[in-house]
């Protein structure tokens, strides 16, 4: 059988669980998720699980936390005035998108809101926590991503999983698949 290498286009479906059993993401109905082995694409564990399959292989993976999303972390939870939300009235666990001064976009939720004041939690939502991975490796390339990403489509989203390809439904459901679409404050 073929195994793919450092460098190649693989193509995987898969389904995200968390150790209760909770799903939180699937590429079940949508195309395989593509990206290149070894390229930073995916969280680290999820790239070398693929990285020992077989071409038309399944598998069950557990992935610790330090090798998905990292601990959590306090000091990720930043407070803001209220008036950070212009006239909405902000509500704990909302996810909201802040932009950095350099132009990155970062999401946060709402953990907590005090009479003038509101938690942001800056942890990607799955942080601190083993993950479970059903994989399936479909098929692998020597053909490279367009813009990084597997769709093909020049707008592509790319975020920590892989690519959402615009796939506003899958991003908003999910925070694997990338930042998900929601209310922007800057």
């Amino acid at each position: 059988m073929t195994k793919p290498k450092s460098g190649d286009t693989v193509y995987v479906h898969y389904t995200g669980h968390l150790l209760d059993g909770e799903q939180f993401d699937s590429s079940a109905g949508r195309e395989p998720l593509a990206f290149t082995l070894g390229g930073g694409m995916v969280i680290p564990g999820f790239d070398a699980a693929v990285a020992d399959l077989e071409l038309g292989e399944k598998t069950t993976v557990t992935i610790p936390a330090d090798e998905a999303y990292g601990p959590h972390s306090d000091e990720l939870i930043q407070r803001v005035p209220r008036d950070f939300f212009g006239d909405e009235l902000p509500e704990v666990g909302w996810v909201v998108q802040l932009q950095s001064p350099d132009g990155q976009v970062i999401a946060a939720s709402i953990e907590s809101i005090e009479d003038d004041e509101v938690a942001l939690d800056l942890n990607h939502p799955l942080a601190g926590q083993d993950l479970v991975f059903d994989l399936e490796l479909v098929d692998i390339s020597d053909e490279p991503l367009v813009d990084g990403c597997g769709c093909g489509d020049e707008n592509c989203d790319c975020g920590d999983a892989g690519c959402d390809c615009g796939d506003d439904d899958a991003a908003d459901d999910n925070w694997a698949a990338g930042i998900p679409a929601s209310s922007s404050f800057s």
